[in-house]
């Protein structure tokens, strides 16, 4: 077993390794939400749409971090706004923000003498780059996802399954509605100079989404995502350090494969489960539902 533990004996893999785990958990709390809400492109639209507001702070010799979390706001600004003006769907809105916000660093990075360079730590990052300074940045935006989560707990279930019954429980779905995209856009900002908008994407998306086949209960969920998100964070670590691949790249890859295990075994689950012995029969439900209860 000494080739489980071999590559976790370096370093910079043990700071990758943390790295990745905190990422999970972030992505673990924000990704719940993300999944129930049905926000995945506008998800994917965050990350790729930082890519202006990271080009020109990397060429005026800003802070990244401003220049993204400036971008990204800038995207959820526009997406609530022409979203609200209801003659055009959000999908729509999402979709030409994106192209936009992504066409327009594209063509501000192209200027650029290390374009490739630029653009591939922008999608990929460094995991194994990873420095102290980063752990506590993202140990930080971790305590913040979880306060936000624990304090909006009520307001992000009810709009999660029914916002115009949140609005008649004086939840304010509005402000639920951009806490969450606040949490979405942490969650990207504080992850992406580490891990790449791929890798964080991705562990914002898969594990959630492979916990939410089994789990029924909200915090299970993300319990169950964070569980899917570490343990893709260590298969990938050893698949880069043993196959030469990008490490990032590799997270990404296996927590997505992890769902697709997760789905298949859910299927086989519901296939094999014993049908039911009594006289009369039993209505079976096509769909379990999430309860709202924690």
């Amino acid at each position: 077993m000494d080739w489980l533990f071999l590559p976790f004996e370096v370093s910079f893999v043990q700071r990758a390794l943390v790295a990745g785990l905190l990422v999970s958990l972030i992505c673990a709390l924000v990704g719940t939400w993300v999944v129930l809400r049905g926000m995945a492109f506008l998800g994917d639209a965050m990350s790729h749409g930082m890519l202006p507001g990271v080009a020109l702070a990397s060429m005026f010799g800003a802070n990244v971090l401003l220049g993204a979390a400036l971008s990204a706001g800038v995207m959820a600004f526009g997406v609530t706004m022409l979203s609200r003006s209801g003659r055009l769907s959000k999908d729509t809105t999402i979709g030409l923000l994106f192209v936009a916000m992504l066409a327009t660093g594209v063509i501000i990075v192209s200027h650029s003498q290390s374009f490739a360079v630029d653009l591939t730590g922008f999608l990929f990052g460094d995991v194994l780059a990873v420095r102290p300074d980063d752990l506590v940045g993202l140990g930080i935006a971790l305590a913040i996802a979880a306060v936000i989560s624990v304090l909006g707990y009520r307001s992000f279930v009810a709009l999660a399954f029914d916002s115009r019954k949140a609005h008649t429980l004086g939840l304010r779905p509005r402000l639920a509605e951009g806490l969450l995209l606040g949490l979405v856009t942490l969650a990207i900002v504080a992850s992406f100079h580490v891990v790449g908008t791929l890798l964080v994407f991705g562990l914002l998306i898969a594990p959630s989404a492979a916990s939410v086949l089994w789990a029924r209960r909200i915090p299970m969920i993300m319990l169950g995502a964070a569980l899917v998100g570490s343990l893709s964070t260590v298969i990938g670590l050893l698949v880069s350090w043993y196959w030469g691949t990008a490490a990032g790249a590799t997270i990404a890859a296996s927590a997505v494969a992890l769902f697709f295990v997760s789905a298949v075994a859910s299927r086989l689950t519901r296939l094999l489960r014993p049908a039911p012995t009594t006289a009369t029969a039993v209505p079976v439900p096509t769909n379990e539902k999430i309860e709202y209860s924690s």
